[in-house]
């Protein structure tokens, strides 16, 4: 996918006049980009569009406007756009109750790690979790985790030829699979072109 430009941004007047029907686009995107876990661990499969939409909402919020500014949140938010060999991800952990939260992270301390996909007929591709950030301590780990899955050209060919795809962790407290959905499967093949 290609990065993002500051000619692909909208002014900060235009987005704002766009802004409610950019968001409903994006959320409806960003749920049919979400793979749950189980109920309380998902992933969100990152794009380029996603990361428009954050570059956006940053400047919105940041009232960035000037060239340097906005290069400053492309610097940042391109990495995240998958870039031909990887699907990129952001894994959320979500509980509602503040101590039951707690102690699950207190629990799940080096999860970002143990995070994988499999096409069949291949390796677990674990996760590089956090890349160039300290997200989590020895006492728990983080509610947000940016994830990278390198996958080598057989993988992405049987992935793109519809071999069925599995995700999962195999954390010592949490050890969950789950197959990829039909849909998800699709789309998330095109982030390899």
């Amino acid at each position: 996918m290609q990065a993002i430009t500051q000619q692909d941004l909208l002014s900060l007047e235009d987005y704002e006049r766009r802004r409610k029907e950019i968001q409903e686009r994006i959320q409806a995107h960003k749920v049919e980009r979400r793979l749950d876990l189980d109920d309380h661990i998902s992933l969100f499969f990152e794009d380029r569009d996603t990361m428009w939409y954050q570059v956006q909402e940053m400047a919105r919020a940041e009232r960035l406007y000037k060239p340097e500014e906005l290069k400053d949140e492309l610097d940042v938010y391109n990495p995240l756009i998958p870039d031909g060999s990887n699907l990129k991800a952001t894994m959320m952990i979500q509980y509602d109750a503040r101590e039951e939260r707690m102690a699950r992270l207190a629990e799940l301390v080096g999860i970002e790690h143990r995070v994988w996909v499999r096409v069949d007929g291949h390796d677990k591709v674990y996760a590089h979790a956090d890349e160039d950030l300290d997200r989590s301590t020895e006492d728990k780990t983080s509610t947000v985790h940016f994830m990278r899955f390198e996958l080598d050209p057989d993988m992405i060919h049987a992935w793109k030829g519809g071999s069925p795809v599995h995700a999962g962790t195999d954390h010592d407290k949490r050890q969950l699979e789950v197959t990829v959905p039909e849909r998800l499967h699709e789309k998330l093949a095109n982030d390899f072109d």
